[in-house]
Parts: structure tokens; C-alpha cells; sequence
């Protein structure tokens, strides 16, 4: 396993230093968050004898990607439950799916409304009925046992710092962050998606105050992407030939130099920027920006 804290800039006018955490590393197929998440449920479903691993996801899921890799390495089977039963002859023309195919892992395609359905009882007991025993993954990982995960994010060697900022999708990720960091440290989560409903979810795991959620910077949502952020994306690549997914890290770097550029952070701040992975994802939104005649991702993962 391999993480390193990458230098990227010093604003000598204000003395401030920017470094990311490249996470990404950690494993070509689970990086990231992913393997934080999948650690110790994968540990709990041995624990507990299961064969079977069952999750949730979209088409273009992370999260799927790396649970089928992560089962088929450590002898499980797999089953994703994918939103939009529309997709389900189209696996082939779908990166991710194929991917997660490719590893053994058997789809099952529900409609937008079932899938909003999926934690409740009812469509769980249906699952088992249909599927028999397995063991729960919730969509995008997040349990206790994904957040006990994610606190190992954070070292010694991080004390440092007076700011750690993180991509925000479910909260799990963010919320080991926060119970790891010192009490001197401020945690800026960067949400991909709209809304406010992030805060409860993350109270729900971590009950610190050192956090404050940054809505600035999801271009529109979950998704969501336009030709600024691509450049940016493409440009941060060129230069500091570091990778960004345009879902979650990308997003966050983004703000963080904006930011930056806007005075918020104080003189002599120290900021580390946590790089969660994601990188499988960008074939996926290349077909869509492609389909859309607009300038794609253009870096090497």
C-alpha cells in the first residue's frame, strides 16, 4: 500500500502550503476511500462466514467497480443492485459495469423508484428471498465499520496541518477524517452533490465541531460537470501531473485553490488536500462529454 503527501504549491505572500494526500495510490483497482471503506467490512464478512457480498449502485458507481474487485480478490461473490433498469442491456458500452462484470460481480437492474427504496426492510427481505444469504454493503460503503476505515486516513505525519479538505459524497469518508483530526485542525468537506442533508449524516458518525461544509463548489450536482472544471482538471494534470476524478476530487482541489485565491485561509496556513480516488470513473464521463461535443478529460490513469 502506497500513500504519499505530494507537494503542489507555497504562496510566498501569505505563507501558505498546499500538499494532497495521494490516497489514489493505495491499490490500482480499490484506492482511495473505497479500500478504507471495504477494510473492515470485508474482515466482518469473513467474521461472520459469508459468501456473498451485496451492494448498490449507478452506472458509473466507484463503489461498484471496487467492491467487485475487492470480492472476487478476497474469494467472495458479488451482486450489485443498479439503478435504471433502462442500462441493463447496455453493459458492454459501459465501462464500469463491464468492468465489475469482468470480476464476477451479477447485476440486478431496478427502476429509479424501486432503487430509492433499497434500505428499506421490505426490499431487503426481497433481495434475500431472491439471492439468499449475503452480507450488506450500503450504497457508497458507509457504515461504522467503512468510517473506522477512513480515520486511518489520517497520520501522525498529518499533525501538522491546520486545514484537511475532503470530497464529500455519503459521509463516511469525511466523518473518519473528522474523528481522526486533531482538535486544532479544521476540516472543510467539499460536497459533490446539492442540498444540506450531508450535515445529520455526518453527525451521525462524528460528533466533533472541527468541520464546516464548503456548497460552492459542486458545479451543479452530482455529476455535474462543465468545460471550467474539465480545463481545470486537464490543466492541474499538466502541470503537476497528478490525476483528478471531476465527481469528487476534482471538485474539492478546485475549491481549495479557489479559496485560496479568495484570501480564506489565513497567513501560514498549512492545508492538506485528501485525494479519495475515483479515477475509474473518467472513461465513463468521457463517453457522456463526448456525446455531449464537449472537450474531455484529457490525462493518463
Amino acid at each position: 500500500m502506497t500513500v504519499e503527501n505530494q507537494f503542489i504549491f507555497l504562496d510566498d505572500a501569505r505563507n501558505i502550503s498546499l500538499i494532497i494526500k495521494r490516497e489514489d495510490l493505495i491499490h490500482p483497482f480499490v484506492s482511495g476511500n473505497k479500500f478504507r471503506k471495504l477494510k473492515y467490512n470485508l474482515l466482518q464478512a469473513k467474521a461472520e462466514n459469508k459468501t456473498t457480498l451485496l451492494t448498490f449502485g449507478g452506472a458509473f458507481s466507484n463503489h461498484i467497480a471496487a467492491v467487485a474487485f475487492a470480492a472476487k480478490d478476497n474469494n467472495f461473490q458479488s451482486i450489485g443492485i443498479i439503478r435504471g433498469d433502462e442500462i441493463g442491456d447496455k453493459i458492454v458500452e459501459n465501462p464500469t459495469l463491464s468492468f465489475a462484470q469482468q470480476n464476477g460481480m451479477q447485476f440486478k437492474f431496478v427502476t429509479r423508484g424501486a432503487y430509492r427504496e433499497k434500505e428499506d426492510t421490505h426490499f431487503i427481505e426481497n433481495l434475500k428471498k431472491e439471492f439468499g444469504d449475503f452480507y450488506l454493503i450500503p450504497e457508497g460503503g458507509t457504515n461504522a465499520l467503512a468510517v473506522k476505515g477512513c480515520e486511518e486516513i489520517l497520520t501522525e505525519a498529518d499533525a501538522h496541518f491546520d486545514f484537511i479538505c475532503c470530497a464529500v459524497g455519503t459521509g463516511g469518508t469525511i466523518s473518519g477524517i473528522i474523528n481522526s483530526a486533531l482538535p486544532n485542525q479544521k476540516v472543510l468537506c467539499f460536497p459533490a452533490l446539492k442540498g444540506d442533508f450531508l450535515k445529520n449524516e455526518i453527525r451521525s458518525f462524528a460528533p466533533n465541531s472541527n468541520w464546516e461544509i464548503i456548497q460552492d463548489y459542486h458545479f451543479g450536482g452530482y455529476g455535474k460537470v462543465n468545460e471550467v472544471l474539465i480545463a481545470f482538471i486537464n490543466g492541474f494534470f499538466e502541470k503537476y501531473q497528478i490525476p483528478l476524478d471531476p465527481i469528487y476530487t476534482g471538485k474539492m482541489v478546485f475549491g481549495v485553490m479557489d479559496l485560496i485565491g479568495k484570501d480564506y485561509f489565513p497567513e501560514n496556513s498549512k492545508i492538506l488536500m485528501v485525494h479519495t480516488g475515483g479515477l475509474q470513473g473518467i472513461e465513463g464521463m468521457n463517453i457522456y462529454l463526448r456525446n455531449k461535443k464537449l472537450p474531455i478529460i484529457n490525462i493518463n490513469v
